[in-house]
């Protein structure tokens, strides 16, 4: 029993070391990539054109002001893309702005009919606007009138045309005013771009295989019961080239397709997908490994559109992805699961979450495997034939 006893630990022994072996390189690889990533990573940052949330990263220079004027021609479009503080500034100063410029208009009107009190007008006078002692009562005669208030102290008087054509341009301009200005605020409010907020992309992007082949996989997913009808995704890799007439071109812009299993265009986007990009002899992923992923300088930008089901207008969510943020090795895991009521259920805890797999470090060692396996099956560079060398012997004998 006692050699017996030996005998089991000496077996137990080099699993046991292989084991925590296994751990150590594992504990160590994430301590390296933790040290990189929080040490290194902070004192290289790299320029984006595009941010996380889809916000475009560019400012122009030296624009001339001929240029400049464009803006206030469109001034629509230039009221809508407003931040809401500046929006809200128009909104007010408009409306009191204008209010108190007819304010002094009305004032005037009565100051040259000499209807103020210090004019001690007589008994029989009859004033343009009844009730109008001041630049005060001018003010609020205005405000009433653009508003269409009307308490009916202060009114027009026929005796006055001046009066009469102030209030029908006052009438006319304070409609246009109240039209413009209470349709940017809706237009402002039912954009598109708030839709947008409700997509969202994955934090990081993962290279590992899919179906027997190298992809690149992204997952995106729509808070929102409501569909985007029509969507279609695509993506952008930007990047610094060289031509071969030695022109250097800064965010060289690359196709990348992406696709999901049903394609890229009028896509089901009930449920989290997960979008991918086959790496091929035709992609700019091709040359890249694991090794060299990091010190590649590039920025994939993916690109969703689609239509709002619930008041057609057409949205385009957008994200970027920098190679420290492309996971080679990796793949995301499960969120969607089936409840015992038949319901199912999206965790959002594990959107983002990812797991290791075994995958080859680079795109080109895969397709080597591969016509390597396929050379094996049609019996070339076989290592199982042998050659054997047989001599003959002349057994005739004449």
């Amino acid at each position: 029993p006692r050699t017996t006893c030996c005998q089991d630990r000496d077996s137990v022994a080099p699993a046991l070391t292989l084991q925590i072996r296994v751990l150590t390189e594992r504990m160590f690889k994430h301590l390296r990539k933790w040290f990189v990533a929080h040490f290194f990573g902070h004192s290289r940052q790299r320029a984006r054109l595009v941010s996380k949330d889809g916000r475009c990263n560019i400012e122009f220079g030296n624009v001339e002001a001929q240029s400049r004027f464009i803006f206030f021609v469109d001034i629509w479009t230039t009221v809508l893309d407003l931040k809401w503080r500046y929006k809200m500034t128009i909104f007010i100063s408009a409306f009191l702005g204008s209010w108190f410029f007819f304010g002094l208009l009305w004032y005037a009107v009565a100051y040259i009919h000499k209807d103020l009190p210090e004019f001690h007008p007589s008994v029989n006078h009859t004033p343009c606007v009844e009730n109008i002692n001041g630049l005060t009562s001018a003010f609020l005669f205005s405000l009433e009138t653009q508003v269409t208030i009307g308490y009916g102290f202060r009114c027009v008087t026929e005796q006055c045309g001046t009066a009469i054509f102030l209030l029908i341009f006052q009438s006319i301009l304070g409609v246009i005013i109240n039209s413009f200005m209470c349709g940017a605020i809706l237009a402002k409010i039912s954009r598109p771009k708030k839709r947008a907020k409700t997509i969202t992309f994955s934090k990081n992007a993962v290279i590992s295989k899919r179906g027997g082949k190298l992809c690149l996989l992204i997952r995106v997913a729509n808070l929102r019961k409501s569909l985007l009808i029509g969507s279609h995704i695509y993506g952008k890799l930007l990047r610094t080239t060289v031509t071969p007439e030695g022109e250097t071109i800064i965010l060289d812009q690359i196709n990348i397709n992406f696709v999901v299993d049903a394609g890229n265009e009028n896509l089901f986007f009930i449920s989290p997908l997960t979008i991918y990009h086959v790496i091929d002899q035709n992609s700019p992923f091709f040359n890249m490994a694991a090794e060299t992923l990091p010190q590649q300088d590039f920025e994939l930008v993916v690109f969703l559109d689609g239509t709002v089901e619930s008041t057609s207008a057409t949205c385009q969510v957008r994200t970027s992805y920098v190679p420290e943020e492309v996971l080679w090795g990796y793949r995301f895991a499960p969120i969607v699961s089936k409840t015992k009521e038949g319901k199912y259920r999206v965790d959002f805890h594990n959107f983002s979450k990812t797991v290791e797999v075994e995958t080859p470090h680079c795109a080109l060692c895969l397709y080597n495997q591969r016509d390597a396996r396929a050379r094996i099956k049609k019996g070339y560079d076989n290592p199982n034939f042998n050659l054997s060398e047989v001599s003959e012997t002349d057994d005739t004998k004449m």
